[in-house]
């Protein structure tokens, strides 16, 4: 198929983006790595011996972030549906995150232990159609959030991609139901033209009954 005049100009606009050029000068499998990377500096997300579950892992960046902060200690566990190239010290399983063998696998690769951090940089592939893009969108903030409650230790916390949209304020506001405390992060290397930001859930709050169901 012959590239279009958009593709292109979106691929010359990438190969010419600082932050691609960046990790290919420093390793980085993403350019995405340098969010993670300026989140943690200013939240202290990732520490020594931690639990870390990072969702829609592929290609690595996150998840090799995670694992240079954390040093040896810990682990780090990457789940998405395309293949990973295999990251040292990062277990990877390749599926999607809702399905219950999937999770099933990961419980016991846990060994029962509880989730410490949940990392969510998901994105749907886009069809240009803009109401059905924001609503899948949607449903995969939905399902990362129901998926962190359903893991998270009482004092984890949850990153999560969002969009600016129509389906926004609700999904922060059951992210402020939730988390103890939200904040919002819009790193230097998410581009000023997108919408996307991120937000942050640190501390569940009390459970009463069934995932995401929690106290006000």
């Amino acid at each position: 198929m012959k590239p279009t005049r958009s593709s292109k100009a979106w691929m010359r606009e990438h190969i010419n983006d600082p932050f691609v050029q960046k990790a290919k000068r420093e390793g980085y499998r993403s350019r995405a790595s340098y969010k993670l990377l300026e989140i943690d500096q200013r939240d202290g997300l990732l520490r020594s011996g931690m639990t870390v579950v990072d969702l829609g892992a592929t290609p690595g960046g996150w998840s090799q972030v995670a694992r240079q902060r954390m040093g040896r200690q810990g682990m780090v566990v990457g789940i998405d549906l395309l293949p990973l190239v295999p990251l040292e010290g990062v277990h990877f399983l390749q599926g999607d995150f809702t399905d219950g063998d999937v999770q099933e696998k990961l419980k016991q690769m846990l060994e029962n232990r509880r989730v410490d951090l949940v990392l969510s940089d998901l994105a749907p592939n886009i069809s240009g159609v803009a109401l059905y893009d924001q609503a899948r969108a949607a449903e995969l903030w939905d399902a990362a959030l129901d998926f962190a409650l359903a893991v998270l230790a009482p004092e984890g916390k949850f990153l999560v991609k969002a969009f600016h949209g129509a389906d926004f304020e609700g999904y922060v506001k059951r992210m402020r139901q939730s988390f103890v405390r939200v904040v919002t992060r819009k790193p230097e290397a998410s581009r000023d033209r997108s919408s996307e930001v991120y937000l942050l859930g640190q501390g569940l709050k009390p459970i009463v009954s069934g995932v995401g169901a929690v106290e006000e």
